[in-house]
């Protein structure tokens, strides 16, 4: 069963076609969805995604690129939707969370702030995370050193082997998708082929991210099996033994997510 660890299903892109969208995805393999949250003004339309479909999976957190925009409370209403939905049985844990050094102008101590905070609440309940890395592992993987989530998920990975490792030593699984698939993403593609397996999962981004033969296109979970078969080719295996390994280190790290009946 393929399962893709990081879908933002609840954005404005699906508006139009989500349950056809869904239908397709499943249809071509995809048998469980992780959809994180980015910010407060998200948590219901999330939680309305997942009371529709058993097979969605939530998490909750306030994304990097939104802290600029947020206030201090919108911290305790994530603590209180937490709360709320921590003995839901598809509910997986904090995020999307983490650090973005990429785009300019933003205010890292603000960043740095709301993912400590985060990390607290995410060892408060001892839950997982996932995160967001963009530019950042290195501020990223000394939190998580300090505040040692359960486990969780660094998605879209891109930074060097050594940077993997040191997540893969916290107990963190790597997020690789679409931007593996086209020819010259050397890195992701030297590290999709090196990396141990079991620390891998599979992730879409959806609507973003979008693989090599979908791009500039809307993405959606349905791609994943050929981005599953991408990184197949890439470490010389069977797709089935990729969707297997991929989908037991999912819920490795995510293990709200149940097994296949």
């Amino acid at each position: 069963m393929l399962i893709d660890t990081h879908c933002h299903l609840d954005a404005s892109e699906f508006a139009g076609d989500r349950t056809q969208m869904l239908q397709a995805s499943r249809h071509a393999g995809v048998g469980a969805f992780v959809v994180p949250a980015i910010g407060v003004d998200h948590f219901d339309g999330v939680h309305r995604l997942v009371q529709a479909n058993d097979d969605v999976y939530f998490a909750l957190g306030i994304h990097p690129l939104l802290v600029d925009g947020s206030e201090e409370g919108d911290l305790m209403r994530l603590r209180r939707a937490v709360e709320e939905v921590v003995d839901h049985p598809r509910f997986v844990g904090l995020g999307e969370i983490g650090l973005d050094f990429f785009v300019p102008g933003l205010n890292r101590e603000r960043q740095a702030h709301f993912f400590i905070e985060q990390l607290r609440l995410a060892k408060e309940f001892e839950l997982p995370v996932i995160m967001h890395v963009r530019r950042s592992i290195d501020a990223v993987a000394k939190e998580v050193r300090r505040f040692r989530p359960v486990s969780g998920i660094a998605h879209a990975f891109n930074g060097s082997s050594q940077q993997a490792h040191q997540l893969i030593d916290l107990g963190l699984a790597l997020g690789f998708g679409g931007a593996m698939t086209f020819t010259r993403a050397l890195n992701i593609r030297r590290l999709a082929t090196s990396l141990p397996l079991e620390a891998l999962v599979l992730e879409t981004d959806s609507p973003d991210i979008s693989p090599a033969w979908r791009h500039p296109q809307r993405n959606s979970p349905a791609e994943l099996p050929g981005i599953a078969q991408v990184l197949a080719d890439l470490r010389g295996l069977a797709r089935e033994e990729v969707v297997s390994a991929t989908a037991g280190n999912a819920r490795r790290v995510l293990p709200a997510i149940a097994d296949p009946a």
